[in-house]
């Protein structure tokens, strides 16, 4: 299915976020809930980075491990970060161990802390409420206008692993766009 299915709570959910029970929480209590706070948009980007080319199930099990390693995604701490925290990190089973994705996020605290305006000012000139529903899950784009535009103003920032794609998924997760369902319980729920 790719539309919206009921969960055994009776209530209607994106597919995706039936597909595990560390799914259905992230669905349902932060997926698409708006974030305006730096720190919280630099963790979600993080993690989004971290993501590409694995499956989010295992970003979210880590996800306690990532915090702890990159000092609760604190942009100051991590953006002092050197040459023998990376080595450090890539010694952390807790996190996902890609040198260049480590390094990038040792990066990106430091492009985000040179933001005039800071990150979520950034961010979230790329917002689009007007984007519009979709009631299939084969109908919701990998990537939109607005998504490349944010991929191309991080990287010209100074910011690493934000393709368009990326930029997209952070601006799901993070309430700039509502792709949840139509027909899901969360859908317009944060407007």
């Amino acid at each position: 299915m790719s539309t919206a299915i009921r969960g055994e709570d009776g209530l209607a959910r994106c597919p995706w976020g039936l597909s595990a029970p560390d799914y259905v929480a992230y669905h349902d209590d932060e997926w698409g809930r708006p974030v305006r706070d730096d720190q919280g948009l630099y963790e979600r980007l993080c993690l989004e980075a971290f993501q590409s080319g694995l499956s989010w199930l295992t970003i979210l099990r880590k996800r306690e491990g990532f915090r702890a390693a990159f000092a609760g995604f604190d942009l100051e701490k991590v953006a002092a970060f050197g040459p023998d925290d990376v080595e450090r990190l890539l010694g952390d089973a807790g996190i996902v161990r890609n040198r260049a994705k480590i390094e990038a996020a040792v990066a990106n605290a430091r492009a985000a802390l040179d933001l005039p305006g800071g990150l979520a000012a950034a961010l979230w000139r790329h917002a689009d409420p007007g984007a519009p529903a979709y009631a299939d899950m084969a109908d919701v784009p990998a990537y939109t206008s607005g998504s490349k535009a944010m991929a191309k103003e991080l990287k010209k920032s100074g910011f690493r692993f934000v393709g368009p794609t990326t930029a997209y998924a952070l601006m799901q997760a993070c309430g700039l766009v509502d792709d949840h369902l139509t027909g899901c319980h969360r859908h317009g729920a944060y407007r």
